[in-house]
């Protein structure tokens, strides 16, 4: 089923951009809770005009997200967790620990843009995180886990 997203949904895809998901979940959930309207001809003329109209100031935007990027991806964060005798965390780091080293950093980002390998992290080490900024812009974070000093 095609539907037009209304705004951003985490997996599916961003606001004004033209998805196929499953029909149930399009008919049960996207378009009762207003997250999206279905495709219909109409519907996509409409979508190609406002995108027109954006066009134009999605280039600002867009070259804004590109230096932020860029920034990002300069960084190195290191974070100190507490640490088991064999480099096993007690717990684990997730993409909401990344958002909050990152806003230390005074750069924002939505945790749900964030994502990690295997979701979160229980082990020492230097990790990678993708970041996604924009609709077609991403980038790469590096980042070690250290052991909390006693």
């Amino acid at each position: 089923m095609e539907i037009i997203l209304k705004e951003n949904v985490a997996n599916v895809g961003f606001k004004d951009e033209l998805v196929t998901v499953k029909a149930g979940f399009g008919r049960n959930f996207l378009i009762p809770s207003g997250k999206a309207i279905l495709a219909t001809e109409s519907a996509k003329k409409v979508l190609a005009e406002n995108l027109k109209q954006k066009a134009f100031k999605e280039k600002s935007i867009i070259d804004e997200t590109n230096k932020i990027a860029s920034k990002i991806s300069k960084l190195d964060i290191k974070l100190s967790v507490k640490v088991g005798p064999d480099g096993k965390l007690f717990g684990s780091i997730s993409n909401a620990d990344i958002a909050k080293a990152l806003i230390d950093k005074k750069i924002e980002v939505e945790k749900e843009n964030i994502s990690i390998p295997g979701k979160s992290i229980k082990r020492i080490g230097k990790y990678q995180a993708s970041i996604r900024l924009h609709r077609e812009v991403s980038t790469q974070l590096n980042f070690e886990l250290l052991p909390e000093k006693k």
